[in-house]
């Protein structure tokens, strides 16, 4: 699980059964639209937006889906 990630952090996340690499994008912390969705974020419970290397999608992951590279 990775905690206290931060912009430009280098990422993995498993997707369909593959393993992604990414980038994290932004900390959310608050009720936003993010990724094509509502993300239901907080403080205390904060999401992160990453982008694919392989892709260039944007996506919103919780930091237990995270492992940091």
């Amino acid at each position: 699980m990775a905690k206290d990630l931060k912009k430009g952090d280098e990422v993995t996340w498993q997707s369909h059964g593959h393993t992604v690499p990414g980038t994290v994008e932004k900390k959310i912390t608050s009720r936003t639209e993010a990724a094509g969705r509502t993300v239901n974020a907080s403080s205390d419970e904060p999401q992160y937006q990453v982008k694919s290397d392989k892709t260039g999608r944007e996506a919103v992951h919780k930091p237990e889906s995270l492992t940091k590279k």
